[in-house]
């Protein structure tokens, strides 16, 4: 039995009916164009669905469940509109501006993000550090009443269309590699600018750019938190980023399930059903049972997140179980599917390739399962920790 209030469920049913009415008949425009356009987020905002946990004083709910971002997460599979990227926007990164800022910060940025009228991206990655974060090159140098912010960022999701950008950079790369500022870099600073929008395998409507930062003043009053603790604050966030993606993942996985199970019950091979050979049957039952079970644990992290109980190494299982399920799910949709499934035409050839990121995004897979031996071997070998 899954947790969720009667308010959640009311909240489910009108966000289906806003996706219905607002995403889906726009989607095919949105993948020719490569971006998905900002009136969405403003018509999102307007009716309470892009930012639900700020407090009632800057527009929100005031409501921090995570299972409200759950089914934002789920409703988003259902309607296969994945690039409509929202929960990056409010859960992501929203949550660093409330977490680390002041009160005169959230007063100035919270109201426009949960409104639509003001979009957020985060950007950590660069071309020579992704999960490495130590390995970072962007510097911000302290100028007195500003900093002087340098570096590239690469793979920023919403690079396109921020108007707030939370950069995080180092401030003594000299002497300590950890210490790091997160900034918040608005449109139109000067020395700020943005390359083209790369050329993905899959997810066409969701821009992602490279964000060049050359000689950028920052305010130190755009600087959330203390200027030497970023690098802390992001491992903050990671848990939370990783279920979010988990989320994801089972969501994707159960919409790319559904799509097979009506392809193979209406596809005739041998004048019988696909659905009727026992190949089909057993390969669908046994992915239908670990989907459960990566549901289940997907679940109970939601609830470990609310009582503040959501390790990093649970987080990790979820992301890696959950990214791992949706790569077999999304195969073996494919291959039933036979030369159908080959054709971009296809919902299942464009959720194969949409979904390969899933194991690389939030930390690859490979990263998850360093951050699980990690816990499994701290008392043996103290070492991994470091």
């Amino acid at each position: 039995m899954r947790a969720f209030t009667e308010e959640q469920t009311m909240f489910r049913q009108a966000y289906r009916r806003f996706l219905a009415a607002e995403v889906v008949p726009h989607m095919a425009r949105f993948r020719e164009q490569g971006v998905v356009d900002r009136e969405v987020y403003r018509k999102a905002g307007e009716q309470g669905f892009l930012m639900v946990w700020p407090d009632e004083c800057y527009g929100g709910m005031g409501d921090r469940d995570i299972r409200f971002e759950q089914v934002i997460i789920e409703e988003i599979a259902r309607a296969d509109v994945f690039e409509f990227f929202a929960p990056l926007h409010s859960r992501l990164v929203g949550p660093y501006l409330d977490t680390f800022g002041n009160a005169e910060q959230k007063q100035r940025w919270l109201p426009g993000c949960v409104s639509g009228e003001t979009i957020l991206a985060v950007a950590m990655t660069e071309p020579d550090a992704g999960s490495d974060l130590a390995g970072m090159r962007t510097h911000a140098r302290d100028m007195g009443d500003h900093y002087l912010l340098n570096g590239a960022k690469t793979y920023i999701s919403n690079g396109l269309l921020a108007d707030l950008v939370v950069v995080a950079a180092k401030t003594d790369p000299e002497n300590n590699p950890h210490a790091m500022a997160l900034m918040v870099v608005e449109r139109g600073m000067p020395g700020f600018e943005r390359g083209k929008k790369l050329d993905k395998m899959g997810l066409a409507a969701q821009d992602t750019a490279e964000l060049f930062f050359h000689d950028v003043k920052v305010p130190k009053a755009n600087v959330l938190g203390d200027p030497s603790k970023g690098f802390h604050y992001l491992m903050h966030g990671l848990a939370e980023e990783r279920l979010l993606a988990a989320f994801q993942n089972v969501g994707m996985a159960r919409k790319a399930f559904d799509i097979t199970r009506t392809f193979v019950m209406e596809r005739r091979v041998f004048g019988k059903p696909l659905s009727a050979q026992q190949n089909t049957q057993f390969q669908m039952a046994a992915i239908e049972a670990e989907l459960d079970m990566a549901q289940v644990y997907v679940d109970q992290c939601a609830t470990w997140l609310n009582e503040g109980q959501l390790s990093s190494a649970r987080a990790a299982r979820a992301k890696l179980l959950s990214s791992e399920a949706l790569w077999r799910m999304l195969d073996l949709g494919v291959q039933l599917h036979g030369g159908t499934g080959y054709m971009m035409e296809s919902p299942i050839c464009r959720m194969f390739v949409d979904g390969r990121v899933a194991r690389i995004l939030a930390g690859s897979s490979e990263i998850m399962k360093l951050i699980i031996a990690r816990e499994i071997f701290a008392d043996d070998y103290p070492s991994l920790l470091d």
